[in-house]
C-alpha cells in the first residue's frame, strides 16, 4: 500500500531522530524514499523548522531533526495511540472520521 505524504514526512523524521545527522543518500535508503521526492520533502521539512541542513567540513552536507521535529514526532506518536487508524482496503472514504 502506498504511503501518504504525512507518513513519508514522519518516516523521514523518525530516521533522522533515530540515526542522527545523515547524508541525503542515507536518508533515502533508510526511509525508502525516491531521491527526487526526498529532496522535495526535505525542503518542506526545513521550511517548517523540523529538519536542519548542516555542513560538516568544507563540503559534506548532512540533515538532522530539530527539537521542533522531535516534538512533532512525539505528538504524532501520542495521536496514533489515542486514535488508532483503521485501514480499509482500497477505499479511504470508508475511514471513520
Amino acid at each position: 500500500m502506498r504511503r501518504s505524504k504525512l507518513e513519508m514526512y514522519i518516516d523521514i523524521l523518525k530516521v533522522l531522530a533515530q540515526r542522527g545527522p545523515l547524508k541525503l543518500t542515507h536518508v533515502m535508503y533508510k526511509a525508502n524514499v525516491n531521491c527526487s521526492v526526498l529532496k522535495e520533502y526535505i525542503d518542506f521539512l526545513i521550511k517548517q523548522g523540523l529538519v536542519e541542513e548542516r555542513t560538516i567540513g568544507k563540503r559534506r552536507v548532512v540533515y538532522a531533526v530539530t527539537q521542533r521535529g522531535i516534538t512533532v514526532l512525539k505528538y504524532f506518536k501520542e495521536l496514533k495511540q489515542v486514535l488508532p487508524i483503521v485501514e480499509e482496503a482500497g477505499n479511504p472514504a470508508l475511514m471513520p472520521f
